[in-house]
């Protein structure tokens, strides 16, 4: 029999494979991406929204309520893009890699270790925030009033991390068997609900005392709860490809190791994106509080990117990871490349959008002329690079359906090497602005360069080589 044969018969005795599993083994690819990506770019938005609508009402309360939120909301977004990017990748990776190998048993033992999983972690956030809060929340420039506010708001906020584990944990098993819609629909109801509830529990209506920014986080813990009993009653009603097995339950290292193993590694890359993000502000800071205002006007267009980036991301993680555990490498590779291509195309015209007519962009937020320089200044030379930022991110997607996060996350720490580097260097010699910036464009073309020889090279079957023809790594690896 030969390997391609191989790769494509099923285990004897496996179960039927079922319609939406098949749907990522047999579809057409770009459609298949298409409609499976635009639930998640909704979430993406509605997650968003409910940012936005706590910082509106919490701003009414004053500089010091909105300065102390802002404090802590870095820390609050470090632990939602570890549970639900890092973390929530490794989860729908190996459920959605179990089910293509039709290892359904697996897949549905998965479940409850995403959960045991999650809720460590979200102790874990509970734990750091409450005993390294006040000193952390110091050392970023709280005092007074504000640093009380963020006390306050990080003691509730972090007292609930397990719900937002748990909620962005079994949004990812759903996600995992190619199910986008579920995920999309939790999200947004509960964004609608949270626009009235909010106000309601900050400034109080009727028997309901106002509460300040408590109020505030506690609405947000509310959302995250009913959205987990919602997203839990679905997997456990049998309308979920995959369901927890509850009779007879016991911790098996091997699939623990497995979502962790590719959790741990997005959890990596995501700690040096944040901390790239950091040094170009710090670099941009010594020019002055225009230059950082201007560069962090700009880089929100970058920031906009991620939801439609992930839009295809999503599914990207459950069609590779359902492709190379059926064997189907062939079709693997071939969705990656088509995602990847599909998000540099949008977002390279986006890019360059901003890079063609900056100004339009900056005014929505300043009328600083200053400011106004400096953000223009960055788009101009930044925004052409959008597209390769993207496609690496795309490939990072991928890598996580693979399992094989090795690469993407040296190609994360290359970009925060050349973007370190490269700023310290402008900073010193007197490149100015210009040089710093250049850093950053040079950052993210050094990004996607990695991701893409890797993944050209073969990363995903064996050590890398290159160049390799697409037919001459699918023979060494044996597959379809």
């Amino acid at each position: 029999m030969s390997a391609t044969t191989a790769a494509r018969t099923p285990p004897a005795g496996s179960p039927a494979l079922n319609p939406r599993t098949r749907q990522l083994l047999e579809g057409p690819v770009t459609s298949t991406l298409l409609r499976l990506g635009a639930p998640n770019v909704l979430v993406m938005v509605a997650q968003a929204g409910v940012g936005l609508i706590e910082t509106y009402f919490i701003g009414r309360l004053g500089v010091d309520a909105l300065s102390g939120v802002a404090l802590v909301f870095p820390v609050v977004m470090l632990m939602q893009m570890m549970s639900a990017g890092a973390i929530g990748g490794g989860i729908s990776s190996s459920i959605a890699r179990a089910l293509g190998a039709r290892r359904l048993e697996d897949a549905n033992a998965l479940v409850l270790h995403a959960c045991v999983i999650s809720v460590g972690f979200g102790l874990l956030f509970t734990a750091a925030a409450w005993l390294g809060g006040r000193a952390l929340y110091t050392a970023m420039g709280g005092v007074g009033g504000s640093l009380q506010v963020a006390l306050t708001y990080s003691g509730w906020v972090f007292a609930g991390a397990v719900l937002v584990w748990l909620f962005n944990a079994l949004a990812s098993v759903i996600r995992g068997t190619g199910n986008m819609a579920m995920p999309a629909l939790v999200t947004c109801v509960g964004t609608v609900v949270l626009v009235p509830l909010s106000p309601a529990l900050i400034f109080g209506v009727g028997p309901i005392p106002p509460l300040g920014v408590a109020g505030g986080a506690i609405a947000l813990l509310l959302y995250y709860a009913v959205g987990t009993l919602w997203l839990a009653a679905y997997v456990a009603s049998g309308r979920s490809v995959v369901a927890p097995v509850l009779h007879g339950f016991r911790l098996r290292p091997a699939l623990a190791a497995d979502i962790l193993r590719v959790g741990a590694a997005g959890a990596v890359s995501t700690l040096a994106t944040n901390v790239a993000i950091a040094i170009a502000t710090a670099f941009a800071g010594a020019y002055g509080p225009a230059a950082i205002a201007g560069y962090g006007i700009g880089s929100r267009i970058e920031y906009l990117l991620v939801p439609l980036v992930f839009g295809l991301g999503g599914p990207l993680v459950a069609m590779v990871g359902t492709c190379i555990g059926a064997g189907r490498r062939h079709r693997a590779l071939s969705a990656t490349w088509t995602g990847a291509a599909l998000a540099f195309a949008v977002t390279e015209a986006i890019g360059l959008a901003a890079a063609a007519w900056p100004a339009a962009w900056i005014r929505l937020f300043s009328t600083d002329p200053a400011v106004i320089a400096a953000g223009s200044l960055y788009l101009r030379q930044v925004g052409p690079f959008y597209g390769f930022f993207a496609a690496g991110l795309l490939l990072y997607f991928a890598s996580q359906g693979a399992g094989r996060l090795g690469w993407p996350v040296l190609g994360n720490l290359a970009r925060l090497a050349v973007a370190a580097l490269g700023g310290w260097l402008a900073v010193r010699l007197g490149w100015g602005l210009p040089g710093v910036f250049a850093a950053q464009a040079a950052a993210l073309l050094v990004y996607a360069a990695v991701n893409t020889w890797a993944v050209a090279g073969g990363a995903w079957f064996g050590p890398v080589g290159w160049p390799r023809t697409p037919a001459a790594l699918l023979q060494r690896s044996g597959a379809s």
